[in-house]
Formats: C-alpha cells, structure tokens, sequence
C-alpha cells in the first residue's frame, strides 16, 4: 500500500509511551498517515528509542525519566496514548499528573479493570482519558516486529462513558480512522469479559494444543513432524510472550477464569458425542460451527458507494457520543467518521457517517428506544 496522502492530524503533538509492537506500529502508523504530526516515543529500552527514530517513526525518543519526556507532556503534547503492559501505567499516570497535561489520553492495554481505577485515582479531571484496545497483534514481540500497516482493517476498541468529552472522542475517532481501522464502541465494564472470549481464551486454548502435542510427541519428535497446516495456523499465537500472557491472564483473571471453564463444557460435549457415538449430535456441533466460521468475513472492507448520514440532537444529555456509538457498534454499524455542529451553547447535533454495514433498521429502534430524536440522509461519498 502506497503512503497516504498528507492531511491534517486530529493532534499535533502525540506522545506514545512504549515502543513494543503496537507502541511502534502505531509511531509508524501515524508518521505515514499523518507526516507533519510531532510524535514522541518513550520506552525503558535505549536501543528501542534509537530504532524507533532511525526508521522515521517517531521525531524524538527517551527512557521515561528523561527530562525532554517530562517538557514534551508540559508544554506540547494534545495526546498520550499508553502503550506498555499494565505493570507500568501507574507510574506513567503519575508523571502525566505531574507534568500538568490537560489533553487526551487513552491506551492500548488489552484488559481494562486496573487502568480504569488508575486512571480515577491518578489523573486530574482535566485529562480526557479515553480507554482503547487496538485488536491486533503478533506472536512477534518488540519494534523489530513492528509494522506500519498493522492497523489496516482491524478493530479497535474505544470504551467511553457518560463523562467522556464529545469533541475530543470525535478528534481520537478520526485519528484512529486515519490508520484504516474500525472504531467499535463498546462500555467499559463490558471490555474485559468481551475480550477473554474472542483474545485470551483462544491464546489460552492454543497454548493447551500445544501442550497435548508435546506430551504425545515422544522422543523422536515425529508428531511435529506431523504439525502442518491447519495445526500451526491454530497454534500460532501459543508462540507469544509468556511472561506478557502471564500478566494479561491475571489482569483478567475472573473472566478469563469463567471462559476456561465454559470451554471445558464445550469440548466435554464433544466428547460425550463421541463417545456415545451420537451422530446427530456431532454433527449438530460441529454444523453450528462451521456455519458460524464461515460467516465471518475474511477482512473488514468499508463501503464507500453507500453512505448514510445520521443526525442526532444532544440538547441537555450527558454521555450521548458513549450510548450512540455503542448502541451503533452493537447492531454491527460502521462509523466512518463523526462531527459535532455545536449550534448554541448547550446546543449541538452529533452528525455519524455510515457505511452500507450493520442493521440500520435496529439501529433507528434503538436509538428512538432510547429516547432520541433521529433522522437519516443518504449521501454521495466525497471524491
């Protein structure tokens, strides 16, 4: 895929503490969609820093006790996005604290329960923190794995709540956009849960298999040998850092707990089926299944031959940006874009862009459901 071309970023001054995987592809993410924006990178590993700006990704780099990090929150940064495992989010929410910063922040942690109550304990009411979870990645690990073009078609989580600043969810939603991702909305108390199904117990799971192959593979190794194909695509992610899905499992230990366990039923059905030598029932099983698999898409492709505008008065309602956009995630709608006409103090209309996905008829339920005023305008995409 070709650069993008120039345009204006949502934020100008963009700090990005941790330049693993994900801190480094989105540097490099965000220096391609957006070249003049300013990023700084911070990560406890010297020689991070010094690839990370040789590749062009970030303009600046230091450990995090630097004094050129701590003038960068002060006087420039408009966004921090968090970027470490979760053992290091205090002490970066403390320095943010310290330093006065009155901008965005959000994160890329994937479970939620230990930033959200850092982020009430720690962050002055002037800092917008909006919790993220890009839903990608690789059994790679550190910027040497890093890729610019990680984000394309990929889902990422935003959690905002009834507090959550509109103007400045439309600012991260556009940045997020700008990487050709696609922005779910889902509540904060709801993340974890969500991800230990379709994140953590899979990582779990392929760990098992892995397990099971090498307790049968003997000395001479010739079951591995056997391992192809659909086996090694099934396992791949049991390739990841230990010690990082380690710390995940535990930050999410309760629902991913409950997953384990709901998995073990499943897969005792299975074998009960078997075993009972049940017909009906296997292929029940594995019909439902191979149904469910196949209408997955293989790739999340925007439409752009179809757009659909939907707008949205907020006259005196607080938490409007957080049910709507949750309420379009729910019932499988795209938000390509999002704008607030602010007609009068008080005032304002939230205007969605959609593309031709989801349930537009539950989409108008629900939101007239829940108490809202809405109407709906087809429009031509712009060239």
């Amino acid at each position: 895929m070709e650069d993008a071309t120039a345009r204006t970023a949502p934020f100008s001054n963009i700090a990005i503490a941790g330049l693993g995987l994900i801190g480094s592809s989105l540097a490099g993410a965000l220096k391609r969609a957006y070249p003049d924006a300013r990023i700084f990178g911070v990560d406890a590993d010297s020689r991070t820093c010094v690839v990370a700006k040789e590749r062009g990704w970030v303009n600046e780099a230091s450990l995090p006790d630097d004094a050129a990090f701590d003038s960068f929150l002060k006087d420039e940064a408009d966004l921090v996005v968090i970027a470490t495992p979760v053992a290091a989010v205090d002490d970066h929410f403390r320095k943010i604290a310290a330093s006065g910063f009155s901008g965005v922040v959000t994160d890329t942690v994937s479970t939620k329960a230990h930033i959200l109550e850092s982020a009430r304990e720690l962050l002055p009411e002037a800092v917008s923190f909006i919790p993220g979870h890009p839903m990608t990645g690789s059994e790679a690990s550190g910027v040497d794995a890093a890729r610019t073009d990680l984000f394309e078609g990929t889902n990422w989580i935003l959690c905002p709540d009834g507090s959550t600043d509109p103007d400045r969810f439309q600012q991260l939603h556009e940045l997020i956009c700008g990487l050709d991702a696609r922005v779910i909305s889902l509540p904060p108390e709801e993340h974890d849960a969500a991800v230990a199904i379709v994140s953590h117990v899979p990582h779990m799971v392929a760990s098992s298999l892995m397990r099971l192959m090498l307790d049968h593979a003997g000395d001479g190794g010739a079951l591995l040998r056997l391992a192809a194909g659909g086996f090694k695509d099934t396992t791949r992610i049991a390739a990841g850092s230990p010690k990082l899905w380690c710390g995940i499992a535990f930050d999410n230990a309760d629902a991913l707990s409950d997953g384990l366990k709901e998995m073990g039923g499943i897969i005792s059905s299975y074998a009960r089926a078997i075993e009972e030598r049940d017909e009906a029932a296997l292929v029940d099983l594995l019909t439902v299944s191979a149904d469910a698999r196949r209408a997955l898409p293989a790739q999340w492709v925007p439409g752009s031959d179809k757009l659909l505008e939907v707008r949205i008065p907020m006259v005196n309602r607080k938490g409007v940006v957080a049910e709507v956009t949750t309420i379009a995630s729910s019932v499988g709608c795209n938000i390509q874009s999002i704008e607030i006409d602010h007609v009068s103090e008080g005032n304002a209309v939230l205007s969605l862009m959609l593309t031709d996905e989801g349930d537009i008829g539950q989409l108008s339920f629900q939101l007239i459901d829940a108490g809202y005023t809405v109407s709906f305008r087809p429009i031509e995409p712009k060239e």
